[in-house]
């Protein structure tokens, strides 16, 4: 896919990941675990992130079929999870037929009965859409489209402290109020908006790591895998798609 063997990139940030965090409590997984939304692909996917022996949550994304990836993928696509002093709360934001998200009045409940029953616990919520524009001059249309609903039941719950979408492409970390939004790169190709425009971004593939401390602070980075090593990648899969054209 646009000249990236997806399965391929995901087996190296995985195994980077395995490297630097492989006592990690959780890996969670914010969407897009497959193209075409097939059976076959989600069992890669879970054959792949499973070789870390890690817990594991997932949810959906535009390109995912989120019944399939739920029967498939059983217990990690599980919605609300304890985690250490944490609670981490996976919503489905996907709209049939569509590339832009929605939570629908189930989510939003299962939002508000999650966080509550959460206690002293802070909360960390995970969907795949964006919640903001990632630019002030970036008209997203593939964003989630009752953002603004979304900040009213957040606001709700003060123990909330980080909400964390995939689908971007790339990195985002901004504060709101009391709590920190965050977006993750791909483990494929990436994304940027530049000059108004989305255009493809040729940093490396990574993930972000989380630090969740029982006070409700955090820290967090992103690790992408080597740009030189990334490079080597891209240049051998043109290759060897010139050499099948041939």
């Amino acid at each position: 896919m646009l000249g990236v063997d997806t399965e391929a990139s995901l087996r190296a940030v995985v195994d980077q990941a395995h490297r630097e965090h492989g006592d990690a409590d959780l890996v969670l997984a914010t969407g897009d675990l497959s193209q075409d939304g097939s059976e076959a692909a989600y069992r890669r996917f879970a054959r792949i992130v499973g070789e870390l022996g890690l817990p594991v949550r997932c949810l959906p994304g535009n390109h995912d079929a989120p019944a399939v990836l739920a029967r498939t993928l059983g217990h990690w696509a599980k919605p609300v999870s304890d985690v250490g002093a944490w609670r981490v709360i996976a919503l489905n934001s996907t709209v049939a037929g569509s590339n832009a998200g929605h939570l629908d009045r189930h989510q939003l409940e299962l939002l508000d009965t999650a966080a509550a029953a959460a206690g002293p616990r802070p909360v960390l919520v995970a969907l795949h859409h964006n919640a903001v524009p990632m630019t002030p001059d970036w008209h997203d249309t593939m964003m989630l489209d009752n953002a603004a609903e979304l900040f009213r039941h957040l606001g709700r719950w003060r123990n909330i402290r980080v909400v964390l979408w995939g689908h971007v492409h790339q990195e985002f970390d901004r504060r709101r109020g009391n709590m920190r939004l965050l977006a993750t790169p791909s483990t494929c190709f990436q994304f940027t908006i530049r000059d108004g425009r989305h255009r493809l971004d040729d940093s490396a593939p990574g993930y972000r790591w989380l630090k969740l401390y029982p006070d409700g602070s955090l820290a967090t980075g992103v690790r992408r895998l080597d740009a030189r090593a990334w490079e080597a990648m891209l240049q051998g899969w043109a290759q060897l798609e010139a050499d099948q054209a041939a």
